[in-house]
């Protein structure tokens, strides 16, 4: 497994549940600063690697480095404090809440959040203000600006999606593992998407790990392709490369 200089390395990582290994010894490494793919059919453990690498999921075999730091055992927010974001397949949102206050909670270091501070507005409104408009800026990047004022409940799924990602973005991560961020978008929208990715990508260097079913928009912005299939690893390289193995045609692409 090559590492150069990898922002994140997975080393022989596993999971059982119940008998049935959803993981089975998955090592791989990413680059800092790019866009990589994770392919597979359904079942595949995908997702299961996604929870396992950002701590949703914490007992597990093997090792897993962010930034030559081992993170296994941390807890989720612990590890999104050094710079580790996520999206989930299914959106997790507070359905109580605004569009607009779903996509500020991600915001760091916020002083209205201390207890000792709170009582103090002219200590906070400021930093309050800043961050509602970075929030209204990705929710406006991704066309969903005109739903702020909504309750999350009250959007469709499709939007969800793209709250969520906006959300993640405010966090201004070093790293975004997105499971699925075009599910339930159109099409045009899917692919606006990844082109936002890759312009984070080249102008703040931000990488990304992105589980994706529209080949067809995947394989146009990433550089490297993972494929899992019943737990595995098995295969990686460039889009070229992945639509030319047998190996991978046989499992997924030729299913």
């Amino acid at each position: 497994m090559e590492t150069g200089d990898a922002i994140l390395r997975a080393e022989n990582i596993s999971k059982t549940f119940g008998g049935i290994r959803a993981v089975d010894g998955v090592s791989l490494s990413i680059r800092r600063g790019s866009i990589a793919g994770l392919i597979g059919p359904n079942g595949s453990g995908k997702s299961t690697l996604f929870n396992l690498i950002s701590g949703t999921e914490s007992k597990f075999a093997g090792k897993v480095y962010f930034e030559g730091k081992m993170i296994n055992g941390m807890s989720p927010h612990r590890i999104f404090e050094l710079g580790l974001g996520r999206t989930f397949q299914i959106p997790r949102l507070f359905t109580g809440m605004t569009v607009l206050e779903n996509a500020m909670l991600a915001g760091k270091k916020q002083k209205g959040e201390d207890p000792l501070i709170a009582p103090f507005p002219n200590q906070w409104e400021a930093g309050e203000i800043a961050l509602a408009q970075k929030a209204k800026d990705q929710l406006t990047a991704l066309e969903v600006s005109q739903l702020y004022g909504k309750l999350s409940s009250e959007i469709s799924g499709g939007q969800m999606k793209l709250l969520q990602l906006a959300n993640a973005l405010v966090g201004e991560p070093k790293m975004l593992l997105l499971d699925e961020p075009t599910a339930g978008v159109a099409p045009r929208l899917a692919q606006d998407i990844f082109e936002s990715i890759e312009r984070l990508c080249k102008a703040k260097g931000t990488t990304f790990f992105i589980i994706e079913h529209r080949l067809e928009v995947l394989f146009k912005h990433v550089e490297q392709v993972f494929v899992m299939h019943q737990g595995q690893i098995l295969a990686s390289g460039t889009p070229a490369e992945i639509v030319k193995d047998t190996k991978v045609i046989d499992a997924y692409l030729g299913a």
